[in-house]
This record gives structure tokens, C-alpha cells and sequence, in this order.
């Protein structure tokens, strides 16, 4: 682990005026040779030599510069080249002047800063060095800093970059990453240390800095934690064990730590009982649509690790087609959110697998309610051609398709499955400005169709908000329909809006009075009236029996 550098002696640009100033403003764009003041205090910055990049180190950051101070007279009263090294320091505990100059330098640039005595020494100077309320001169050229942050935002943990580390992504609480780490006390003692170690984000490694600080660190990356008690082992320490040395109570730590690498894990399901963990990134963006052909190597097993399916690595790859049922749903559902070439470990619970039931499959019988492990490889994939590709025939054709596919689906009782075939059918005919006359009556009667078998599914699925605005839209098209009247007016009932469902079935039995259903639903709806009156009357009778 290094060593903390020691400030070289010189000039004490910590004794100046109070730290407590203002941010300055975004810093000027300077040419070479150009000055303009920084803030409004008085601070002037005379570019010398351009630095590199963008960045700009920020407060808390330890920052290495060479510096020559002079008063205006051009007197020198410190400089660090001449002492022949480096001034290292932590932004934000020098002057004022200085805080505010760096916060504005590249890496590699020199500049000149002019400091009036307010961001300086002010009314009590530096003896014998420095008169009192004087402006001083700082030719100033920043070496490097390192990244210094307070990622607990409560001064619990402090993180410094050694090394920076690659693209942007950093790991979330389900991944599982890769470390090595060596963790000291503050007098050196080396306590824990693993030249490399994987784990869960959420479950933690040794101390809760380190779950902590992996969630901000990118690939590759390696830092150095300053880590109070209450991230490490508080009140109550650590004894010995194992390898690992003892932590006293209330001990500060130092934790040199690297983040070799990590498998995103993501949650397929909002119930978490679909998981899939990235074992190889796949190409591109593209993913699988609802429909679409692909090619898969799979081996599917169980939690003993017995294999029970194999295919796609003895010659041809395993074909289906996504969202047709062909294969377990959990695995319908990863398989979408695969890029061509991944490869991914899936772990989907009996909800999503087999189920309650045993299940015999290719090599092995599969238990009831067994959580199943699949090894995936998204070999390629063929999309399902989507609406924007079609012709108006091709939309025409497609929404017919989709329509009957949600009827066989219906009448099997998988009325989710239906009601998206539905909704898929009618975004194929949306937008039919383009459409001939003869065109428009098709996607007008496949419209109606449609969105009243979807009302029918939302129904049984008990979304009546839903259906109710299907129902509504069929009756923009077609204001007798007399199923859409109809299907609304159970929806009302089902939230309540009795009112409105008594006008729906009076308009649909003035359109056709001898409809049976329609009959017995306001037989129903008068039930229904009769007994929230009840309630109602019972109600206001005891709140009368309270006020006498």
C-alpha cells in the first residue's frame, strides 16, 4: 500500500483566510498570453500554457503542483522549484485563492494567478515573508491530481483513484463481481487481504465499505478507501479469524481495492423469480421481438446439477419461435432481453419453469416445483417483421393473424397472452391515412373486433379501467355496438359507476331489447342498486341515532 506523501516545508498556504467562500462562477475560456478574474473577488488568471483534456480537479481531490509566490514588487518569497519537489496538498484546504485558481487548471497547465489579500493572507500578512493586505503572485503549474470523493456523502468513506478504469457502466446490487482488496489498519497492520474474490453486490465482502464502493467504481478500476467505523466494524470491533487479523473497537480503515471484473445479473420478472446473469456480452443492440426466430445452444439443469435438456451443441442449434409458448416462460422471457453472440446463465423458479407438476424432458425428469438453471447462447435471431416494414396489405394481413391467434389463446384461458396478440393486432392498423377506402373498412371491422375481445380479456383479468377505455374506443367507431355497450356497463358496475352503467344497458336495449345478456346484466345492476341503497339508508340511520 503507498504511503502518505509528507507536505514539503516552505511557505504555509493552509494559514490564510477563512475556508468558508463561495463557489466562483464557471472559470473564463483563456488563450495563451490572455488574463480575466475569476469570480468576483478579485482573483485574476493570466494563462500561461494550455493543459490537456477537460477535466478540472474538484474540492477534496489531492492535487500536485510546482509554484513560484512573489509579491507585485516581483520579490519571491517561496517557490517549490526551487526546492526541487512537488507541493501536494488536498483541494480545499489551502487559500482561497488557491482553491479557486486550481478548480479551474488542466492537467499540465500553467498559469499565473493574481490574489488579492481577501482570498490570500489578508489583514495579518505571513511573517516575515508576507506584509500585512498584500496581493501576491502564484506562477502555478498543476502535475496531476487524484480523485478524492465522499461516496458514503456523510464523510463515512472517502475513495481516491490510483487507477482510473474503463467505459462508464458501474455494477448494481444483483451483480456478481470479481475483487482483490488488502484492508490495514491505520498503523499499517495488514488485517484482510485476497488476491481476487467474487460475491454477490448486496451481500457484501469483510466490511460494508466495500459493497459500497464497488457500485461507483468502473472495470478495471482501483482506489484507495478511507473508511470510518461505522463502514467497517463500529463500536464493537472484529476478533481474529481465519486468516483475517482483529479490528479494535471504533478502528478507522484502509482498504486498497480493485475491481477486476463483474456478470451483470438482471432481474427478468418484476417478482425476481427470473434472473439472468451476463456470462458473455452479446454484439450490437438488437434484441429479439415477440415472434421473432432464434437459435439457441442450451443446457438446462437442476439444482443437483443434473442435466435434463441438451441441445444445439451436437450440430444444429435449438430453434422457436419467442412468445409462442414453445418453450418454458421464463425462458421465453430472458431470451428476449439477449443480444446475438450472449451467453447467460438463467435461474427460473417452478412459477416460470415446470411448475407444481414433475415434467419428463429430453435426459431427466424434472421434480415438481424445481427451480431450473439454463446456460444460454443466443446463436442469431430473426426478428418478427414490424408494422413501419409493411405494405398496407402486409398490415392488413398481420393484424388478422394476430386477431386469430388471441381467439385461440382466449378460448385456451391464457387471457394475458391474448390480450397482448390483440393490442399487437390493432398497432399493425393504427395509422391508416395511407390505406385505400376498401383498405380502411377492413381495419375499421378489425379494429372493433379487436378491441372487444381485449375488453373481453381485460374483463377476466379484472383490469376494468382497461376495458372500460376499450370499450369506449370500439364505440368512437361505432356508437350502437351494442357488446361494446354491453361489456363497458360490466366494467362500470365492477368500479362503482352505477349511474353510468344503467344508461349503457338502457342504450343497449333500446338497440336490441330482446339481448338476453344484456338483460340479465340489469337484472344484476338492479341487485346491485338495490343494495347499495341499503347500505346507504343503514348508514345515515346510525350517524341520526348518534346526533340525538
Amino acid at each position: 500500500m503507498d504511503e502518505d506523501f509528507d507536505v514539503p516545508s516552505g511557505l504555509d498556504l493552509n494559514n490564510g483566510a477563512p475556508m468558508d467562500m463561495d463557489m466562483p462562477d464557471d472559470p473564463p475560456t483563456l488563450k495563451v498570453g490572455e488574463e480575466k478574474e475569476i469570480g468576483k473577488s478579485g482573483l485574476k488568471k493570466k494563462l500561461v500554457k494550455e493543459g490537456e483534456g477537460w477535466d478540472t480537479p474538484e474540492n477534496g481531490d489531492e492535487v500536485e503542483v510546482h509554484y513560484t509566490g512573489t509579491l507585485l514588487d516581483g520579490t519571491q518569497f517561496d517557490s517549490s522549484r526551487d526546492r526541487g519537489t512537488p507541493f501536494k496538498f488536498t483541494l480545499g484546504q489551502v487559500i482561497k485563492g488557491w482553491d479557486e485558481g486550481i478548480r479551474t487548471m488542466k492537467k499540465g497547465e500553467n498559469a499565473i494567478f493574481t490574489i488579492p489579500p481577501e482570498l490570500a493572507y489578508g489583514k495579518s500578512g505571513s511573517p516575515p515573508t508576507i506584509p500585512a493586505d498584500a496581493t501576491l503572485q502564484f506562477d502555478v503549474e498543476l502535475l496531476s491530481w487524484s480523485s478524492v470523493k465522499d461516496i458514503s456523502k456523510d464523510g463515512g468513506i472517502f475513495k481516491k483513484i490510483l487507477v482510473e478504469g474503463e467505459k462508464w457502466e458501474n455494477p448494481k446490487d444483483a451483480d456478481e463481481v470479481f475483487v482483490k482488496y488488502e484492508a490495514q489498519l491505520e498503523d499499517g497492520t495488514v488485517i484482510s487481504k485476497s488476491e481476487g474474490v467474487e460475491f454477490t453486490v448486496r451481500d457484501g465482502l469483510f466490511c460494508p465499505a466495500i459493497s459500497k464502493a464497488v457500485k461507483t467504481m468502473k472495470k478495471g478500476e482501483k482506489v484507495l478507501l478511507t473508511v470510518k467505523p461505522q463502514y467497517a466494524f463500529g463500536e464493537r470491533g472484529k476478533p481474529a479469524f481465519g486468516n483475517e487479523g482483529a479490528v479494535p473497537p471504533n478502528a478507522n480503515l484502509q482498504i486498497e481495492l480493485e475491481l477486476v471484473s463483474w456478470k451483470t445479473v438482471s432481474e427478468i420478472t418484476n417478482d425476481k423469480k427470473v434472473l439472468k446473469k451476463i456470462l458473455k456480452e452479446g454484439e450490437g443492440y438488437e434484441r429479439p421481438n415477440d415472434g421473432a426466430l432464434v437459435q439457441v445452444k442450451l443446457i438446462g439443469k437442476l439444482q443437483d446439477g443434473t442435466i435434463f435438456l441438451k441441445k444445439g451443441h451436437d450440430g444444429d442449434t435449438f430453434e422457436f419461435k419467442a412468445d409462442e409458448e414453445q418453450v418454458i416462460e421464463g425462458l421465453d422471457r430472458a431470451v428476449k432481453t439477449m443480444k446475438k453472440g450472449e451467453v447467460a446463465l438463467l435461474t427460473i423458479e417452478p412459477e416460470y419453469a415446470f411448475g407444481p407438476s414433475e415434467s419428463q424432458q429430453e435426459l431427466a425428469k424434472v421434480p415438481a416445483n424445481s427451480t431450473v438453471y439454463y446456460e444460454i447462447e443466443l446463436v442469431s435471431f430473426v426478428k418478427e417483421k414490424e408494422s413501419w416494414d409493411m405494405n398496407t396489405e402486409e398490415k392488413i394481413e398481420a393484424a388478422g393473424k394476430k386477431k386469430e391467434e388471441g381467439n385461440a389463446l382466449f378460448k385456451a384461458g391464457k387471457y394475458e397472452r391474448a390480450s397482448k396478440r390483440y393490442e399487437k393486432a390493432v398497432k399493425f392498423i393504427e395509422y391508416d391515412t395511407s390505406f385505400s377506402e376498401e383498405e380502411k373498412k377492413q381495419a375499421k371491422v378489425l379494429k372493433i373486433t379487436c378491441n372487444l375481445n381485449n375488453a373481453a380479456c381485460k374483463l377476466k383479468l379484472k383490469d376494468y379501467k382497461q376495458a372500460e377505455k376499450l370499450c369506449t374506443k370500439v364505440l368512437e367507431l361505432d356508437g350502437s355496438n351494442v357488446k361494446a355497450l354491453y361489456r363497458r356497463a360490466q366494467a362500470y358496475i365492477q368500479l362503482v359507476d352505477l349511474d353510468l352503467a344503467e344508461l349503457d344497458i338502457k342504450k343497449a336495449l333500446e338497440i336490441d331489447p330482446d339481448n338476453r345478456d344484456v338483460k340479465l346484466e340489469y337484472k344484476a345492476l338492479k341487485e346491485k342498486v338495490k343494495e347499495y341503497n341499503q347500505k346507504d339508508k343503514m348508514f345515515y340511520s346510525n350517524i341520526f341515532a348518534k346526533m340525538k
